[in-house]
């Protein structure tokens, strides 16, 4: 099985270990970056010995130094909901969101004052292992050789800014609206072929909001790996999250609403939007508490729960 490997902090210091039980099997490693920590993480070297889980405030495995890289509408649930035909989806759609937006597992959400419509959107990531300069041509059976490991994280969105400012970057790059890990699944033999059969879910104060197999996705890990390196450099420690499946708060706007927006003027398409999602009650709220987890169904593969509370700025 593959390794977990955590960040944390205890009693003041910053360490690297590997899941163990109930234990973190320290590493000797007192790097901050993912990227330098890599190359040894699998070996394991010793460290100064064992902590409890329970002692260790967990932070983001994926450090800021790397990029963050997303793809958008990429699960078939998710574009039903918003009124998109899942069979005609003619681009993988790229974004970036601010790697200064990560946090940790456990960390406060923070809601800016000014935003009235704070989402959720749970993501399977990938952590790229090995530098990618150049086009590649991997397949299932190969991704490992420059995807390192798997890694949840929370793709918060304001979506009012996301829609009056038609940006995503803007939307989703306040700091805290990445909440990420617990910790970072260090793939291992044939494990990443499995990426299909990952459960996502995501509940809000105890309530299930969403719940799909990774199998939902439109571009797979190989296809977008292969057409991000024909566009971009990729190094370690880089992150790619894949997407998002049914169940966000963001809902689609009625037909009379729809209809009513193409002859709108841009303003005017923006406060007809707003109108309509007043009523929806899923948007988060200060106090909300998320609990986002991705596993196999056998448990095989499991990338730990990240529980995060909603707080105003």
């Amino acid at each position: 099985m593959g390794a977990q490997l955590v960040r944390f902090r205890y009693q003041g210091e910053l360490g690297w270990g590997l899941v163990d039980g109930d234990e973190v099997r320290v590493l000797a490693d007192r790097t901050d970056t993912l990227a330098a920590v890599l190359e040894s993480a699998r070996d394991g070297r010793p460290g100064p010995g064992r902590l409890s889980l329970n002692d260790l405030q967990l932070m983001s495995p994926v450090t800021r130094d790397g990029d963050f890289v997303c793809q958008a509408t990429n699960y078939r649930s998710h574009l039903a909901e918003i009124g998109r035909d899942p069979d005609h989806v003619p681009f993988n759609v790229f974004f970036h969101k601010a790697s200064s937006s990560i946090c940790g597992p456990t960390d406060d959400i923070v809601k800016p004052a000014h935003v009235t419509l704070l989402d959720y959107e749970v993501e399977l990531a990938l952590v790229i292992g090995r530098d990618i300069s150049g086009p590649i041509d991997a397949t299932e059976d190969t991704l490992g050789q420059w995807v390192c490991g798997l890694v949840i994280t929370n793709d918060v969105s304001a979506r009012d800014i996301q829609i009056s400012h038609e940006q995503f970057n803007k939307a989703k790059s306040y700091r805290t609206f990445g909440p990420t890990g617990p910790w970072l699944w260090l793939a291992e033999g044939d494990e990443l072929t499995r990426w299909r059969e990952l459960r996502l879910t995501l509940k809000v104060n105890g309530e299930e909001r969403q719940n799909s197999l990774a199998s939902d996705m439109v571009f797979g890990p190989v296809e977008t790996l292969n057409e991000l390196s024909r566009i971009r450099d990729l190094k370690p420690g880089d992150m790619i999250a894949t997407g998002t499946p049914s169940g966000v708060a963001l809902t689609l706007p009625s037909k009379e609403v729809m209809a009513a927006s193409r002859t709108a003027t841009p303003a005017e398409r923006y406060a007809m939007f707003l109108e309509s999602q007043q009523a929806v009650s899923k948007y988060l709220k200060p106090g909300d508490i998320i609990e986002a987890a991705i596993r196999t169904d056998d448990g095989r593969i499991d990338l730990g729960v990240q529980r995060n509370r909603v707080v105003d700025a």
